[in-house]
């Protein structure tokens, strides 16, 4: 084999993106390094990987589409080197992709890279975040092993270990006419303006909660960031839902926040740790799942406020704190 796993790698990121540039920027290597690589691997199995189209980018031939599959496969199998070796030597080493659901990434991704790399050195560890859908696609391309996401309409080929359940909030700010209130129900606040967050699967999931009362909420702004959404909701724009409780009550425009368990509509969702049913877990998988078991415990989430804390008004002390 004249031709290194460097270099199906370099294909691979072409291969995706259909961009040299863009595979470069993915590989942190220079745009040469891409092509030489593509043209040598041409040259070594005789067959043309991508039709270039100028200014346009690339598309992959027939044979590139089975080969790009084939050389993910190599180098996953490459990869399970290391497992085994792991398995020999009983030390956890390899590398490892996890991907986060955007929302709950800047709270728990943090605890979760440092105490991992911490604890199990020999792993080379890298985090991306996005959508259920994101994840989705990247679980199925194999950029990442694993996902922390939610059980939204998770498909068949797809498996799930949950980790804790969360519970749905209303989030008002601190001058909205329920703030000083200890729960809410739906139904008072259906003709309020709302925020809604709108990821598709997350927005089919507050819109359910809806449903479920008979009502529809009068929606003032949609948003995909979650940064965003709490500052509107802060500055008085409308209130929202969200399962995300952060322990820092305040938005990011720094005015303070209200987290209102729901009434009449009970609804939990699921967290945990998404995988392609079909792949087997390295060694890594495998001991970050048990992390995560470990740091996760009873409810309570890296960043979030415990569920059975009692929440409090908004000129209470907890209220004045970052």
């Amino acid at each position: 084999m004249r031709f290194t796993l460097r270099q199906l790698s370099y294909f691979i990121a072409a291969g995706e993106t259909l961009s040299v540039t863009k595979a470069a920027e993915q590989v942190n290597i220079s745009q040469p390094s891409i092509s030489a690589a593509i043209a040598h691997l041409e040259t070594e199995l005789n067959v043309q990987l991508f039709v270039r189209h100028h200014a346009q980018g690339l598309s992959l031939t027939p044979a590139g589409t089975r080969l790009l599959r084939a050389a993910k496969e190599s180098l996953r199998a490459a990869s399970e080197l290391y497992d085994v070796a792991s398995d020999v030597n009983d030390h956890v080493a390899g590398t490892l992709n996890v991907g986060t659901f955007f929302t709950f990434a800047p709270l728990i991704a943090p605890e979760l890279w440092t105490g991992f790399s911490g604890r199990y050195e020999a792993v080379q560890m890298t985090m991306a975040e996005g959508s259920e859908v994101d994840l989705l696609e990247k679980l199925r391309l194999a950029r990442i092993d694993l996902a922390l996401t939610y059980d939204l309409n998770l498909p068949p080929d797809v498996s799930f270990i949950e980790l804790a359940r969360l519970r749905t909030y209303v989030i008002v700010g601190a001058g909205h006419r329920m703030a000083d209130r200890k729960s809410v129900r739906l139904a008072e606040l259906i003709d309020d303006p709302f925020v809604l967050l709108d990821p598709p699967l997350t927005r089919d999931y507050f819109l359910g909660m809806f449903r479920k009362i008979g009502g529809t909420p009068r929606i003032v702004m949609e948003t995909s960031s979650t940064a965003s959404l709490r500052s509107y909701v802060a500055a008085g724009i409308g209130y929202s839902m969200m399962t995300v409780r952060p322990a820092n009550r305040h938005a990011e425009n720094g005015l303070p926040l209200v987290y209102l368990p729901i009434e009449d509509v009970s609804q939990s969702i699921a967290f945990g740790i998404a995988y392609l049913t079909e792949l087997r877990r390295s060694r890594a998988a495998e001991a970050f799942i048990d992390y995560c078991r470990e740091v996760i415990r009873d409810g309570a989430l890296p960043g979030m406020l415990p569920a059975e804390q009692t929440e409090c008004g908004p000129e209470d002390p907890a209220h004045q704190s970052s």
